[in-house]
């Protein structure tokens, strides 16, 4: 199980409750109730980015199109979320929905087909209706409803208010443990309504899946590992899966670690479930692609955030003195009391455009200390009178001595942030998103330019909750420049009825890799309006009740290619004595090629031509040696070594060589043909062994071509470290065409250095060789018209 969130904890569970022996790799570390960091100290480096020395809580993305907001630590996105456990509508699962620039959004699954898994998941997060009558913001939010005539309910909540459920809440209350106990082996309490749930609940009243999921599994025996990053996989020969992680040390936390320092571990699998959220599993089924042949086409696309957009209530009116400010007090109760729903089209109802939900939503009141202190006009005026008070005290003017009034003016009437309401909106946007490496980075092309109609609909009906409580409207300010925030990433490898709609099935069993599952939000395939943390468990819980009662074990799992080892001479050759019994004399040049590659294609024509389309870059910077000229120039094979790198966007980014092999001017059957041939040894970010074999053609075609014979490279892209002759045999990932550019060609003439006791014979020797060998091929062109064959 790789993740901890609302897929991974659910199937851990219900796959150790089976009997089955369960793994859960975790990347981030334990929040057990009262560490959740409150100081700006501590809140500074709740942040997740473990090569700075931050294991914390929070991870932020940054796209072109929108920034995401996601969670590290045991127990995923329960930890921050705000414990809405709505289910998807019944007309929201769309059927062939058709998406602009083309394609469409299908659901191979009902609303049947979850209904009873969100039961089982609701009972087990004790799912509950916000108990309170009288929480300012929930007042509000159901008065402006029955303004507008909207459709408000009272979601219900994975919180505990009563020590016992269904009984009178009360907060501060002991929180009973269950049967199967507590991972943590702490106390916990019954919601006091500090609107705190978004940072982590230090009373442990919400019911994350620490207390809940993670807990009965390690209790039906489990083994949980917390701080377990996976960074790579492939299937293994006899079926099942090799999993690769590196282990954060608690000691480095706080000091920076390069990510390739890590020593990586290794743990065997028959079957395993990527549960690690839309961007985590989306980007290690990228990472690792070469090692999953066959992987649907589909894989990065359906990408959307669930349609999320925080919008603002200023200076709500209309209190219980008339017109003067109203109160709202956001920081009180839990984020989301109740929600708002538009109607949908599908609803067939009179409803126009795509559904959404617009619900309230709290924080901690450390934010209404922030707020009052960004209203730097009023703050500077009172501590200006506060000063001029204490200024006429001290010399003797005011006798008063109490300063208590005083001191209430200074911290001044707290108006804007009591009569304050953020509301966040989500519903069906588009989920015409591709999620995609980027010189190894996630990448993600989306823009809110194709669900413009939907976002304008929310920041209406938002303006209208605004209006009908005096208030005005504010849009965040990452609107301005038409960016939102999401909390709910979905899609990247979404569900589908076959491969060519779909990465996984039904059931989130990749297509063509028996065994692999991915049970999260990277498997629907495009919004699920509401919350979409019950649908994602709920979809998790039908998926392991499959594989429970099918019993089957994967079938035999695609082989990693064959050829570990290397059959072929050494990178270069064995430094030999010169004939004068001096040490040879070596000679090397860089050499930078670029062009494009696509996955899936044994043609490089083809592979260039759809990799061009795709913008899916290859390159590569090469060192390439000589280490004994002498013997360079004689061998009739001109074999060298080749060192460097390769950059492929489409297999993880920048993929050091580990061995290579050059060849300059091979010869075969005809004569008047040479190759110059290139076998490169390297490895994807996930670990998984590639081999990229390239060869340019040198052939006397008509007219004068010796510029792009000599500057075009063939690749293909093969699987596993393949030795020469082996090539027949192993599986073909990709395939394309780089070429050498004017200007690096002419930075290449620079580079040339030669090494030894005689290298401006070197250098001779190397020249004549391949002026030489061109000359063999191409000097019809120039003999005189007599001399010509």
């Amino acid at each position: 199980m790789v993740g901890s969130g609302f897929g991974g904890s659910v199937a851990a569970y219900r796959l150790a409750d089976a009997g089955l022996s369960v793994v859960v790799l975790e990347r981030g570390k334990p929040y057990p109730p009262g560490s959740f960091p409150r100081t700006p100290a501590g809140m500074a480096r709740n942040f997740w980015d473990p090569s700075e020395g931050m294991h914390g809580l929070f991870d932020l993305w940054s796209f072109r199109g929108l920034e995401g907001i996601v969670c590290s630590g045991l127990g995923g996105g329960s930890l921050i979320y705000a414990n809405v456990l709505l289910r998807k509508d019944e007309k929201w699962f769309v059927r062939e929905s058709p998406l602009p620039g083309g394609g469409y959004e299908n659901w191979p699954i009902s609303r049947r087909d979850l209904d009873r898994h969100y039961g089982q998941v609701e009972k087990m997060l004790g799912a509950t209706p916000y108990p309170y009558d009288d929480t300012p913001k929930t007042v509000a939010m159901r008065e402006a409803a029955d303004r507008l005539g909207l459709r408000l309910t009272r979601p219900p909540l994975a919180v505990s208010f009563a020590s016992v459920p269904g009984e009178a809440p009360v907060p501060g209350a002991p929180v009973p443990e269950p049967e199967y106990g507590n991972l943590h082996g702490l106390p916990r309490e019954t919601c006091r309504l500090t609107g705190e749930c978004d940072v982590g609940c230090n009373l442990g009243a919400k019911n994350t899946l620490d207390h809940t999921y993670l807990s009965a599994a390690r209790h039906r025996g489990a083994d949980i590992r917390t701080r377990c990053e996976v960074r790579g996989f492939a299937p293994r020969p006899g079926g099942g899966y090799e999993v690769r992680y590196v282990v954060h040390d608690p000691a480095r936390e706080g000091h920076r670690t390069p990510t390739g320092r890590l020593p990586l571990h290794t743990i065997h699998c028959r079957r395993l479930v990527l549960a690690a959220g839309s961007f985590g599993s989306t980007y290690l089924l990228l990472r690792n692609r070469s090692a999953l042949r066959g992987i649907s086409p589909a894989l990065g696309t359906r990408f959307c955030g669930n349609g999320d957009l925080l919008g603002l209530v200023l200076k709500a009116t209309g209190g219980a003195a008339g017109n003067g400010p109203r109160k709202l007090a956001s920081s009180t109760g839990p984020v989301i009391t109740s929600a708002i729903r538009a109607g949908d089209e599908l609803d067939q109802d009179g409803s126009t455009g795509r559904g959404f939900y617009v619900e309230d939503a709290g924080y901690p009141a450390f934010v209404d200390w922030l707020a009052e202190a960004a209203q730097v006009p009023g703050s500077v005026r009172r501590a200006v009178g506060f000063g001029l008070h204490r200024l006429r005290s001290r010399l003797g003017f005011d006798p008063r001595s109490n300063i208590s009034a005083r001191l209430a003016l200074l911290l001044g009437p707290g108006v804007f942030s009591d009569s304050s309401l953020p509301l966040l909106g989500m519903g069906r946007d588009l989920p015409d998103g591709r999620m995609s490496l980027r010189r190894g980075y996630l990448d993600i092309d989306w823009t809110t330019l194709t669900s413009r109609r939907y976002f304008e609909r929310v920041r209406k009906t938002m303006g209208e909750v605004a209006g009908a409580l005096g208030g005005e409207f504010r849009d965040n300010p990452l609107w301005w420049t038409r960016r939102v925030i999401t909390v709910h990433p979905l899609g990247g490898a979404p569900m589908g009825r076959h491969p060519a709609e779909g990465v996984c099935d039904s059931y989130g069993e990749v297509f063509g890799l028996p065994g692999l599952y991915v049970l999260d939000g990277a498997a629907l395939p495009g919004p699920v309006g509401a919350n979409p943390s019950l649908t994602i468990a709920a979809f998790a819980d039908r998926a392991c009740e499959h594989i429970i009662e099918e019993g089957r074990t994967p079938r035999s799992a695609a082989a990693p290619a064959p050829g570990a080892g290397v059959g072929s001479a050494s990178a270069s050759a064995s430094a030999s004595a010169s004939a004068d019994g001096g040490r040879p004399t070596s000679l090397s040049f860089t050499e930078e090629m670029k062009g494009h590659l696509a996955l899936d294609v044994t043609d490089p024509e083809e592979g260039r031509a759809l990799g061009r389309s795709r913008n899916q870059r290859l390159m590569f910077r090469l060192t390439i040696t000589a280490d004994d000229v002498d013997r360079f120039v004689a061998d009739p094979r001109h074999q060298a070594g080749a060192a460097g790198h390769v950059e492929c966007d489409a297999l993880g980014g920048r993929l050091p060589v580990e061995a290579g092999w050059f060849n300059l001017f091979t010869r075969d059957d005809d004569p008047a043909r040479r190759r110059m041939l290139y076998r490169l040894h390297l490895r994807d970010p996930g670990g998984n062994p590639l081999t990229l074999v390239g060869h340019k053609e040198v052939h006397d075609d008509p007219g004068f071509d010796v510029w792009s014979d000599t500057s075009t490279l063939y690749v293909r892209m093969l699987a596993g470290h393949v030795p020469e002759g082996g090539d027949a045999d192993a599986p073909v990932l990709g395939a394309g065409i780089i070429v050498i550019l004017a200007r690096d060609f002419a930075q290449q003439l620079t580079t040339f250095r030669a090494s030894g006791p005689h290298p401006a014979r070197a250098l001779e020797s190397f020249g004549r060789l391949f002026l030489g060998e061109l000359w063999g091929v191409y000097g019809s062109h120039f003999a005189p018209t007599g001399e010509r064959a």
